[in-house]
């Protein structure tokens, strides 16, 4: 799980959490805003989860394409 919080002059403004789910999507909780890499932006809701195995028909977003598709790479081990 991956928390980022932001701030703006020492003073939280915001918590996003974005939770690898295991052999799927990408869920994100938190107030974001998704841009592509031309500025366009995408309408997202309190949560919602993004495509990581390429098979979704709604990408950047998760549609469920992958279950039973998608192998994920083992998780990250903390090495000592």
């Amino acid at each position: 799980m991956i928390l980022l919080y932001f701030f703006v002059g020492g003073v939280s403004l915001s918590k996003v959490q974005i939770k690898v789910m295991d052999n799927g999507s990408l869920r994100v909780t938190g107030e974001v805003e998704l841009i592509d890499m031309d500025g366009n932006v995408f309408e997202t809701k309190p949560t919602f989860s993004l495509c990581r195995c390429g098979l979704s028909s709604k990408r950047p977003f998760c549609d469920g394409a992958h279950k039973g598709k998608f192998q994920a790479c083992d998780r990250a081990v903390e090495t000592p």
